[in-house]
């Protein structure tokens, strides 16, 4: 059974990956598909512009303080991971892929890192 602080966690990061999605079509992305699973892990989005294809992490936190910790090596190891098995179903000859990071809070914009990945 899931505690309430889980329940809460789990309707910030459905919300965030649903404020994410709109940034980016926003920047002119195409979302391609939402919380993939994997066996070696999960990735929040798949987003396309142009021939590039970007397995997206997204991290919702209640204070901005917060995100400087929703990201270590760890979890990007496991997007990357994802993203491998993933790729085949999503990239086109020619295209480009890299692992992307979305960081939400209360009363920021979204933040984008790009290409947060490269192996390590």
């Amino acid at each position: 059974m899931k505690t309430p602080a889980r329940l809460a966690a789990e309707k910030r990061g459905r919300q965030g990956e649903r404020i994410a999605g709109w940034w980016l079509r926003l920047k002119g992305w195409s979302i391609l598909a939402r919380r993939v699973r994997t066996p070696r892990g999960e990735v929040d989005l798949v987003a396309r512009r142009g021939a590039m294809v970007a397995f997206i992490e997204v991290k919702a936190r209640s204070t901005g303080q917060a995100l400087d910790d929703a990201i270590d090596e760890r979890r990007l190891a496991r997007v990357a991971a994802a993203a491998e098995v993933l790729a085949p179903n999503y990239l086109k000859a020619g295209d480009d892929m890299r692992i992307d990071v979305m960081l939400l809070a209360p009363g920021r914009p979204p933040r984008h890192l790009e290409n947060v990945w490269h192996g390590g």
